[in-house]
Protein backbone atom coordinates (compact mmCIF):
# COMPACT_ATOMS: atom_id res chain seq x y z
CA UNK A 1 0.00 0.00 0.00
CA UNK A 2 1.38 3.39 -1.01
CA UNK A 3 0.60 6.17 1.48
CA UNK A 4 -0.01 9.62 -0.04
CA UNK A 5 -0.03 12.63 2.28
CA UNK A 6 -0.40 15.23 -0.48
CA UNK A 7 -2.85 15.32 -3.38
CA UNK A 8 -1.04 18.02 -5.34
CA UNK A 9 0.46 17.02 -8.69
CA UNK A 10 -0.62 13.40 -8.41
CA UNK A 11 -0.89 11.16 -11.42
CA UNK A 12 -2.96 8.24 -10.18
CA UNK A 13 -4.46 5.58 -12.42
CA UNK A 14 -8.24 5.40 -12.62
CA UNK A 15 -9.38 4.16 -9.25
CA UNK A 16 -12.23 2.98 -7.11
CA UNK A 17 -12.24 4.58 -3.66
CA UNK A 18 -13.97 4.71 -0.33
CA UNK A 19 -13.87 7.51 2.24
CA UNK A 20 -13.86 7.36 6.02
CA UNK A 21 -11.97 7.94 9.22
CA UNK A 22 -11.65 4.18 9.81
CA UNK A 23 -10.92 4.42 13.52
CA UNK A 24 -10.09 0.93 14.71
CA UNK A 25 -10.23 -0.62 11.23
CA UNK A 26 -12.87 -2.92 12.73
CA UNK A 27 -14.76 -5.81 11.12
CA UNK A 28 -17.23 -3.42 9.49
CA UNK A 29 -14.38 -1.47 7.89
CA UNK A 30 -12.66 -4.69 6.85
CA UNK A 31 -15.87 -5.91 5.19
CA UNK A 32 -16.21 -2.63 3.27
CA UNK A 33 -12.57 -2.76 2.17
CA UNK A 34 -12.91 -6.35 0.93
CA UNK A 35 -15.90 -5.27 -1.20
CA UNK A 36 -13.81 -2.39 -2.56
CA UNK A 37 -10.89 -4.64 -3.47
CA UNK A 38 -13.17 -7.21 -5.14
CA UNK A 39 -14.81 -4.50 -7.26
CA UNK A 40 -11.44 -2.92 -8.10
CA UNK A 41 -10.09 -6.22 -9.37
CA UNK A 42 -13.27 -6.93 -11.32
CA UNK A 43 -13.05 -3.56 -13.07
CA UNK A 44 -9.24 -3.60 -13.27
CA UNK A 45 -8.97 -0.35 -11.33
CA UNK A 46 -6.62 0.71 -8.56
CA UNK A 47 -8.09 0.59 -5.04
CA UNK A 48 -7.91 3.72 -2.88
CA UNK A 49 -8.80 4.48 0.73
CA UNK A 50 -9.26 8.16 1.54
CA UNK A 51 -8.90 8.92 5.23
CA UNK A 52 -8.01 11.85 7.47
CA UNK A 53 -5.13 12.69 9.79
CA UNK A 54 -7.50 14.13 12.40
CA UNK A 55 -11.01 13.18 13.46
CA UNK A 56 -13.53 15.48 11.70
CA UNK A 57 -15.28 16.22 15.02
CA UNK A 58 -12.11 17.90 16.27
CA UNK A 59 -12.45 20.57 13.57
CA UNK A 60 -16.22 20.73 13.15
CA UNK A 61 -17.14 20.65 16.86
CA UNK A 62 -13.79 21.60 18.43
CA UNK A 63 -14.01 18.37 20.41
CA UNK A 64 -11.19 15.96 21.20
CA UNK A 65 -12.10 12.39 20.32
CA UNK A 66 -10.53 9.40 22.04
CA UNK A 67 -9.20 7.08 19.36
CA UNK A 68 -9.03 3.33 19.00
CA UNK A 69 -6.16 3.70 16.54
CA UNK A 70 -4.07 6.87 16.19
CA UNK A 71 -2.91 7.56 12.63
CA UNK A 72 0.27 5.44 12.57
CA UNK A 73 -1.55 2.47 14.08
CA UNK A 74 -4.47 2.89 11.68
CA UNK A 75 -2.18 3.00 8.64
CA UNK A 76 -0.40 -0.13 9.85
CA UNK A 77 -3.73 -1.98 10.01
CA UNK A 78 -4.86 -0.66 6.63
CA UNK A 79 -1.59 -1.77 5.05
CA UNK A 80 -2.60 -5.38 5.74
CA UNK A 81 -5.71 -5.07 3.57
CA UNK A 82 -4.12 -5.26 0.07
CA UNK A 83 -5.15 -1.71 -0.84
CA UNK A 84 -3.12 -0.01 -3.59
CA UNK A 85 -3.19 3.56 -2.23
CA UNK A 86 -4.12 5.27 1.02
CA UNK A 87 -4.64 9.03 0.76
CA UNK A 88 -4.32 10.83 4.10
CA UNK A 89 -5.98 14.24 3.97
CA UNK A 90 -5.46 16.80 6.74
CA UNK A 91 -8.98 17.56 7.96
CA UNK A 92 -8.94 21.37 7.96
CA UNK A 93 -11.65 24.02 8.24
CA UNK A 94 -11.22 24.64 4.52
CA UNK A 95 -11.85 20.98 3.73
CA UNK A 96 -14.81 20.81 6.12
CA UNK A 97 -16.40 23.79 4.34
CA UNK A 98 -16.56 21.97 1.00
CA UNK A 99 -19.97 20.69 -0.04
CA UNK A 100 -20.24 17.04 -1.04
CA UNK A 101 -20.69 18.12 -4.66
CA UNK A 102 -17.57 20.29 -4.61
CA UNK A 103 -15.56 17.61 -2.81
CA UNK A 104 -16.50 15.02 -5.42
CA UNK A 105 -15.57 17.30 -8.29
CA UNK A 106 -12.52 19.12 -6.93
CA UNK A 107 -10.90 16.34 -4.88
CA UNK A 108 -12.20 12.99 -6.09
CA UNK A 109 -12.40 13.66 -9.82
CA UNK A 110 -9.80 16.33 -10.55
CA UNK A 111 -7.15 15.49 -7.95
CA UNK A 112 -7.51 11.73 -7.47
CA UNK A 113 -8.94 10.50 -10.79
CA UNK A 114 -11.67 8.49 -9.04
CA UNK A 115 -13.83 6.41 -11.39
CA UNK A 116 -16.06 4.76 -8.77
CA UNK A 117 -16.86 5.56 -5.14
CA UNK A 118 -17.91 2.97 -2.58
CA UNK A 119 -20.11 4.47 0.14
CA UNK A 120 -20.52 2.68 3.47
CA UNK A 121 -24.08 2.21 4.68
CA UNK A 122 -23.73 5.01 7.28
CA UNK A 123 -21.09 7.11 5.53
CA UNK A 124 -21.74 10.79 4.87
CA UNK A 125 -19.40 13.57 3.85
CA UNK A 126 -19.44 17.21 2.81
CA UNK A 127 -20.34 20.46 4.54
CA UNK A 128 -23.99 19.61 5.11
CA UNK A 129 -23.45 16.66 7.44
CA UNK A 130 -26.36 17.78 9.60
CA UNK A 131 -28.86 17.68 6.72
CA UNK A 132 -30.55 14.76 4.99
CA UNK A 133 -28.07 14.82 2.12
CA UNK A 134 -26.99 11.23 1.57
CA UNK A 135 -26.50 8.36 -0.84
CA UNK A 136 -29.05 9.43 -3.50
CA UNK A 137 -27.50 12.90 -3.59
CA UNK A 138 -24.02 11.42 -4.03
CA UNK A 139 -25.30 9.30 -6.92
CA UNK A 140 -26.72 12.45 -8.56
CA UNK A 141 -23.48 14.42 -8.13
CA UNK A 142 -21.50 11.45 -9.39
CA UNK A 143 -23.46 11.37 -12.63
CA UNK A 144 -22.54 15.01 -13.21
CA UNK A 145 -18.82 14.30 -12.80
CA UNK A 146 -18.49 10.80 -14.20
CA UNK A 147 -18.12 9.05 -10.84
CA UNK A 148 -20.10 5.85 -10.32
CA UNK A 149 -21.38 5.75 -6.72
CA UNK A 150 -21.90 2.28 -5.24
CA UNK A 151 -23.60 1.52 -1.92
CA UNK A 152 -21.63 -1.02 0.10
CA UNK A 153 -23.30 -3.82 1.99
CA UNK A 154 -23.26 -3.42 5.76
CA UNK A 155 -21.86 -6.10 8.05
CA UNK A 156 -24.27 -6.89 10.87
CA UNK A 157 -23.01 -9.32 13.50
CA UNK A 158 -25.85 -10.93 15.46
CA UNK A 159 -28.00 -7.81 14.97
CA UNK A 160 -25.15 -5.53 16.10
CA UNK A 161 -24.34 -2.65 13.76
CA UNK A 162 -20.60 -2.36 14.19
CA UNK A 163 -19.20 1.14 14.71
CA UNK A 164 -16.09 2.74 16.16
CA UNK A 165 -18.14 4.61 18.77
CA UNK A 166 -19.77 1.37 19.93
CA UNK A 167 -16.36 -0.28 20.35
CA UNK A 168 -15.02 2.73 22.27
CA UNK A 169 -17.96 2.48 24.66
CA UNK A 170 -17.55 -1.28 25.09
CA UNK A 171 -13.88 -0.84 26.04
CA UNK A 172 -14.70 1.89 28.54
CA UNK A 173 -17.49 -0.26 30.03
CA UNK A 174 -15.21 -3.27 30.48
CA UNK A 175 -16.74 -5.48 27.77
CA UNK A 176 -13.38 -6.40 26.28
CA UNK A 177 -14.68 -9.69 24.87
CA UNK A 178 -17.25 -8.04 22.58
CA UNK A 179 -14.95 -5.10 21.75
CA UNK A 180 -12.23 -7.49 20.55
CA UNK A 181 -14.78 -9.54 18.63
CA UNK A 182 -16.04 -6.46 16.75
CA UNK A 183 -12.51 -5.22 16.10
CA UNK A 184 -11.51 -8.60 14.71
CA UNK A 185 -8.29 -8.53 16.76
CA UNK A 186 -7.27 -7.84 20.39
CA UNK A 187 -7.16 -4.17 21.39
CA UNK A 188 -3.66 -2.79 21.93
CA UNK A 189 -2.04 0.05 23.84
CA UNK A 190 1.51 1.25 23.21
CA UNK A 191 3.48 3.37 25.64
CA UNK A 192 6.68 4.06 27.49
CA UNK A 193 7.73 2.61 30.85
CA UNK A 194 8.04 5.39 33.43
CA UNK A 195 9.44 5.54 36.94
CA UNK A 196 6.89 4.66 39.62
CA UNK A 197 6.86 4.34 43.41
CA UNK A 198 8.02 0.69 43.30
CA UNK A 199 5.18 -0.36 45.58
CA UNK A 200 4.56 -3.51 43.54
CA UNK A 201 7.96 -4.84 44.58
CA UNK A 202 6.97 -4.74 48.24
CA UNK A 203 3.95 -6.91 47.38
CA UNK A 204 5.97 -9.47 45.45
CA UNK A 205 4.61 -8.20 42.14
CA UNK A 206 6.93 -5.59 40.59
CA UNK A 207 5.21 -3.62 37.87
CA UNK A 208 6.09 -1.48 34.88
CA UNK A 209 4.21 1.83 34.97
CA UNK A 210 3.10 2.88 31.51
CA UNK A 211 2.59 6.28 29.94
CA UNK A 212 0.47 5.86 26.78
CA UNK A 213 2.24 6.89 23.57
CA UNK A 214 -0.81 8.82 22.35
CA UNK A 215 -2.67 11.06 24.79
CA UNK A 216 -6.03 10.60 23.05
CA UNK A 217 -5.90 6.80 22.81
CA UNK A 218 -8.89 5.03 24.40
CA UNK A 219 -7.94 3.59 27.79
CA UNK A 220 -10.09 0.55 28.66
CA UNK A 221 -12.16 0.40 31.85
CA UNK A 222 -10.47 0.29 35.24
CA UNK A 223 -9.74 -3.24 36.35
CA UNK A 224 -7.42 -6.20 36.00
CA UNK A 225 -6.60 -7.80 32.64
CA UNK A 226 -4.64 -10.67 31.16
CA UNK A 227 -2.36 -9.10 28.56
CA UNK A 228 0.36 -10.07 26.15
CA UNK A 229 3.36 -7.79 26.50
CA UNK A 230 5.61 -6.77 23.62
CA UNK A 231 9.04 -5.58 24.71
CA UNK A 232 12.27 -5.31 22.70
CA UNK A 233 10.99 -7.70 20.05
CA UNK A 234 9.99 -10.39 22.56
CA UNK A 235 6.57 -11.33 23.91
CA UNK A 236 5.57 -12.15 27.47
CA UNK A 237 2.52 -12.91 29.58
CA UNK A 238 1.33 -10.20 31.93
CA UNK A 239 -1.32 -9.12 34.42
CA UNK A 240 -2.33 -5.50 34.07
CA UNK A 241 -4.08 -3.12 36.43
CA UNK A 242 -5.75 0.10 35.35
CA UNK A 243 -7.05 2.34 38.10
CA UNK A 244 -6.32 4.20 41.31
CA UNK A 245 -4.85 1.47 43.56
CA UNK A 246 -7.31 2.21 46.41
CA UNK A 247 -5.76 -0.27 48.88
CA UNK A 248 -2.49 1.67 48.95
CA UNK A 249 -4.26 5.06 48.92
CA UNK A 250 -3.05 6.28 45.56
CA UNK A 251 -5.51 9.18 45.67
CA UNK A 252 -6.76 10.57 42.36
CA UNK A 253 -3.74 9.44 40.37
CA UNK A 254 -4.76 6.91 37.73
CA UNK A 255 -2.09 4.39 36.79
CA UNK A 256 -1.58 1.76 34.12
CA UNK A 257 0.82 -0.89 35.40
CA UNK A 258 1.72 -4.37 34.27
CA UNK A 259 3.38 -7.23 36.11
CA UNK A 260 5.27 -9.28 33.53
CA UNK A 261 5.28 -12.95 34.48
CA UNK A 262 8.63 -14.75 34.79
CA UNK A 263 10.53 -11.55 34.04
CA UNK A 264 13.21 -9.89 36.19
CA UNK A 265 14.90 -7.16 34.13
CA UNK A 266 14.58 -3.38 34.51
CA UNK A 267 12.64 -1.82 31.64
CA UNK A 268 12.51 1.86 32.56
CA UNK A 269 12.08 4.30 29.65
CA UNK A 270 11.63 1.47 27.15
CA UNK A 271 8.77 1.21 24.66
CA UNK A 272 6.15 -1.37 25.49
CA UNK A 273 3.02 -2.72 23.82
CA UNK A 274 0.06 -4.26 25.64
CA UNK A 275 -2.35 -6.62 23.90
CA UNK A 276 -5.60 -6.87 25.85
CA UNK A 277 -6.58 -10.55 25.93
CA UNK A 278 -9.12 -10.91 28.76
CA UNK A 279 -10.85 -8.73 31.35
CA UNK A 280 -10.56 -10.44 34.75
CA UNK A 281 -12.23 -8.26 37.37
CA UNK A 282 -12.94 -4.77 38.63
CA UNK A 283 -10.44 -2.91 40.77
CA UNK A 284 -11.19 -3.59 44.44
CA UNK A 285 -10.22 -1.89 47.70
CA UNK A 286 -8.98 -4.51 50.17
CA UNK A 287 -8.85 -4.11 53.95
CA UNK A 288 -5.06 -4.54 54.03
CA UNK A 289 -2.04 -5.45 51.93
CA UNK A 290 -2.16 -9.10 52.97
CA UNK A 291 -5.62 -9.44 51.45
CA UNK A 292 -4.41 -7.61 48.34
CA UNK A 293 -1.46 -9.98 47.94
CA UNK A 294 -3.81 -12.95 48.26
CA UNK A 295 -5.94 -11.58 45.41
CA UNK A 296 -2.88 -10.89 43.27
CA UNK A 297 -1.85 -14.52 43.69
CA UNK A 298 -5.32 -15.61 42.53
CA UNK A 299 -5.08 -13.22 39.56
CA UNK A 300 -1.71 -14.67 38.60
CA UNK A 301 -3.14 -18.20 38.60
CA UNK A 302 -6.06 -17.03 36.45
CA UNK A 303 -3.73 -15.35 33.97
CA UNK A 304 -1.44 -18.36 33.70
CA UNK A 305 -4.41 -20.68 33.20
CA UNK A 306 -5.83 -18.38 30.52
CA UNK A 307 -2.62 -18.45 28.50
CA UNK A 308 -2.21 -22.20 28.95
CA UNK A 309 -5.69 -22.72 27.50
CA UNK A 310 -5.72 -20.02 24.84
CA UNK A 311 -2.35 -18.90 23.60
CA UNK A 312 1.33 -19.74 23.65
CA UNK A 313 3.70 -16.78 23.88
Amino acid sequence: MQILSSIDNLSLPQSIATIGFFDGVHLGHQYLIKQLITEARRKQLASVIITFSDHPAEIIHNKKIELLTPLEEKLNLLSKEEIDYCVVLPFTKELSSLSARTFMNRILKKKLNIHSLYIGYDNRFGQRLSTKEGFDDYVSYGKDYGIEVIEAKALVLKEIEISSSLIRNLLKEGDLFLANKLLGYPYTLAGNVTFGKKIGRTLGYPTANIQPAHKHKVIPADGVYAVSVGLNGSHYKGMLNIGYRPTIKNGKIKTIEVHILDFQREVYQQNIKLVFEKYLRKEIEFKDRKELIGQLQKDEKTVRLFFENNKQI
